[in-house]
């Protein structure tokens, strides 16, 4: 017996390791790199002087309903049934509630170029744990592209290692973020949910916002303060375009495309990062951040570029 599968919903296939972007994806992509790339020093200068925990929850608060009404412009169905609740928690969990807490409270206490950083250590994480839970078969260019980031990461991070002992928990918060981020990814690739992408991001950022409400008012309501300017320009860019958008566009992308292609193909946020931060917040670059994006830029070259298509 055949079904039609419905919108935004995979067929499970078995995929090339290489993966060609369509138009749609490419697009996507761009916007994704620009949104979240500039959005870490926009992070910083949010948690300037405001309890982190409590800008990411007012940031879901707002961008939360301008998510739903993109599925209600765009048609596309709310319902869940019941049975699939449990994965779409599952997803939340490592997707949403670990990455978005542990993350917003490191870029609390490193640098947000540092910060960026650490969080894309997520491809990383992704392809041991693809290669040793997930059954993935790599082929050796991917796996050359997995050092080629590595290798920036650890340039990257040339001068935060001798301030280890000063930020500890900074870097494990951040590394932390990325190593659950990595495990979502891996598990939303592979989910069977019958429902919309769309659909399970807004219940994931809608989850969210319950628990970053919780997480603010233990541990932050001494804290409260009115935000200012800076911080309302923060919260207003994470709502719309960080939430709104960029969450969305990622969950496609982690969906359709093959795991090392999605991860990788990111890789250049960080770098974006790092030299935003330097820019709006004056946080000094090393010839280290200058090979960094050489590796980057190679990492993604060696997942998205075309194969040749074997003869038959």
């Amino acid at each position: 017996m055949s079904h039609t599968p419905q919108p935004g919903v995979l067929r499970p296939s078995k995929m090339r390791p290489m993966h060609k972007l369509t138009p749609l994806q490419w697009s996507l992509l761009v916007l994704l790199t620009l949104v979240w790339g500039l959005n870490w020093p926009v992070m910083k200068m949010g948690v300037t002087g405001f309890p982190p925990l409590t800008f990411r929850a007012i940031c879901l608060w707002l961008g939360t309903p301008i998510l739903g009404l993109a599925l209600v412009a765009m048609k596309v169905p709310f319902r869940v049934e019941r049975r699939h609740w449990p994965e779409v928690l599952l997803l939340a969990v490592f997707n949403m509630f670990i990455w978005q807490a542990l993350i917003i409270m490191a870029v609390a206490i490193l640098s947000s170029g540092r910060a960026a950083i650490l969080g894309y250590t997520m491809p990383i994480f992704s392809a041991v744990l693809g290669g040793l839970f997930f059954g993935n078969q790599l082929a050796k260019r991917a796996w050359g592209g997995v050092a080629a980031a590595s290798l920036g990461v650890i340039l990257l991070l040339w001068h935060e290692l001798s301030n280890l002992s000063g930020r500890p928990a900074g870097v494990l918060l951040a590394l932390g973020a990325a190593s659950a981020w990595a495990l979502g990814t891996q598990l939303l690739r592979r989910t069977q949910l019958p429902v919309s992408t769309l659909t399970i991001s807004f219940w994931m950022t809608f989850l969210t916002t319950g628990v970053m409400s919780l997480l603010a008012l233990v541990f932050e309501a001494d804290r409260w303060v009115t935000p200012s300017v800076n911080n309302g320009l923060a919260i207003a860019f994470n709502a719309v375009l960080v939430f709104g958008f960029a969450h969305a566009a990622w969950f496609y992308l982690a969906r359709s495309l093959p795991p090392v292609a999605s991860t990788l193909s990111v890789m250049l946020i960080p770098v974006l990062g790092v030299f935003s931060g330097a820019l709006w917040l004056g946080e000094v670059l090393h010839w280290q951040d200058w090979a960094a994006v050489g590796l980057m830029m190679l990492s993604i070259a060696c997942v998205l570029w075309p194969q040749k298509s074997p003869t038959s």
